[in-house]
């Protein structure tokens, strides 16, 4: 679904929670996700199902209106499709090919680049054309530097921790006293964790990487890899799959789990809690049945990272998160790098429900501990008495003003004529909220908070039961004006500016 969809003025795209005993369409990528038009005030939307894991239907085009009867011969050819792009291997047959592999003399491994594939030697024939490259026992231990990242920034672009990055997060995990991790689109903190188990030199840890890559299943084993769409909860291999998550999220003999989940950063935020929902609901049906009674009402211990500026959506989904101010940076990211300054930091964080004072940042890298909000920040992220805050999210340290009542970015100014803090050259007028609610046009509220937000799917779902056409009652509209261009935008908006 293009990005651009959900930012037309004229309407927006919600997701719509899955009803119970309503099974969705598939795409290859699993079960669709169900998305409506909102349209301002209220406007009955029409719904649709698109692929869960793309944003652009050029990557994976499936689309189909919510109420249309799609024929038999339809639902066969897309069947056919979906088998057309499963992997050549099934998990089973990689499993068996990667022994045969590691058997092998040093001078007959070969992986190709193109097909991006381990070549057993019956098959280096058949690749002879193609790139093909010596495979060294190091880098069968470290796949993700093997592999070519996915670059795909609509669907599953794959970006790599840094080692710095991936031994805080282990370094702490372990340090809490955790002795097995799932690694939800985490391929580099698995691999360090095998690489620390060889060396014998720590405490022994297991791991389990739930990742949409199915090119890792010729490196893992079952038990150790998954092929799973966070987006949809959906497991490609089917039941087999689930029963390895859930004996993995059994806690036998004081073996603390904890969930680590790096998704892509385009990706629906409500969507991904939902699964994450769904991961921690199983692990609590097991500890209750199991030795740990206290369970009921916690939540799997967690960590998400994901960029700052998501920080509202992810609390409003998740309500027992907390943000902390670690920078994790990337390995093959051209911006999300350590060391940079000012806004050139990198924004992405890890949101977590573990407690804040626990998880201790790393002195040497200017993490300092604030005792009055009882956690480690960045060193520039000042205490401010008037909010009772550590309130800089971006790294930057931020500034009090008195009349917006709160901290704002360095670079903001108060602008009287707005009544808000904003930056310098912002197209005054436009205060912060003037446009009001989506829905209803109020200016007390936004959408989200909107009392009237749901009646217009009350209607929706009676109308489409009765078999009654959507009749809006929203006054007749102008028909829509030839869009101007962008000459002709920008003359009317400095003619507005000079008034």
């Amino acid at each position: 679904m293009e990005v651009s969809e959900a930012n037309d003025d004229s309407f927006g795209i919600e997701v719509i929670p899955a009803e119970d005993g309503k099974p969705a369409p598939c795409c290859p990528h699993g079960p669709t996700l169900l998305f409506e038009k909102v349209g301002k005030g209220g406007e009955n939307g029409r719904r649709f199902y698109a692929c869960s894991a793309c944003r652009d239907r050029k990557y994976c085009n499936f689309f189909q209106w919510e109420e249309e009867k799609v024929s038999e011969v339809r639902l066969l050819a897309r069947e056919a499709e979906n088998q057309s792009k499963r992997p050549v291997f099934t998990q089973q047959e990689n499993c068996s090919r990667f022994r045969k592999f590691s058997s092998l003399p040093l001078d007959e491994k070969k992986f190709c680049q193109d097909c991006q594939m381990l070549l057993l030697p019956g098959e280096h024939g058949a690749h002879s054309s193609h790139r093909t490259t010596a495979v060294s026992t190091d880098q069968l231990r470290r796949p993700s530097v093997l592999l070519r990242p996915l670059d795909n920034k609509k669907s599953n672009a794959q970006y790599l921790f840094t080692d710095r990055s991936s031994h805080f997060l282990l370094d702490t995990l372990a340090g809490l006293g955790y002795k097995k991790v799932l690694c939800v689109g985490t391929p580099r903190l698995q691999e360090l964790i095998k690489l620390r188990n060889l060396e014998q030199k720590h405490e022994p840890m297991k791991s389990l990487l739930l990742d949409i890559d199915f090119r890792y299943t010729q490196f893992y084993s079952q038990d150790e890899f998954c092929h799973y769409n966070m987006f949809n909860h959906h497991f490609f291999d089917g039941e087999a799959s689930g029963a390895v998550l859930q004996a993995f999220l059994t806690e036998c003999d004081g073996q603390k789990v904890v969930m680590v989940a790096d998704p892509p950063f385009g990706g629906l935020v409500k969507p991904l809690a939902s699964s994450f929902s769904l991961i921690s609901h199983t692990w609590r049906k097991l500890q209750s049945s199991g030795e740990c009674h206290d369970c009921s009402n916690t939540d799997i211990p967690m960590m998400w990272i994901f960029p700052y500026f998501f920080e509202p959506r992810i609390l409003e989904c998740l309500p027992s998160c907390t943000m902390l101010d670690y920078q994790v940076d990337y390995d093959n990211h051209p911006m999300y790098k350590h060391g940079k300054t000012g806004r050139k930091q990198s924004p992405v964080r890890l949101f977590t429900n573990i407690s804040p004072r626990d998880v201790v940042l790393p002195k040497d890298e200017g993490y300092r501990f604030c005792s009055v909000c009882q956690r480690f920040v960045l060193s520039l992220n000042k205490h401010c008495a008037k909010c009772n805050v550590c309130p800089s999210k971006d790294g930057r340290e931020w500034k009090h003003c008195s009349m917006c009542e709160k901290c704002v970015k360095p670079s903001w100014r108060h602008c009287q004529r707005c009544g808000r803090c904003a930056l310098p050259d912002h197209p005054c007028g436009q205060g912060e909220g003037q446009e009001g609610c989506f829905n209803c046009g109020s200016l007390e509220h936004k959408r989200k908070a909107c009392p009237l937000k749901d009646t217009h799917r009350i209607s929706h779902r009676s109308n489409a039961k009765s078999g009654g056409k959507r009749v809006s009652h929203r006054p007749l509209l102008k028909p829509k004006a030839k869009r101007k261009s962008g000459a002709a935008r920008r003359a009317k908006k400095l003619a507005a500016l000079s008034k």
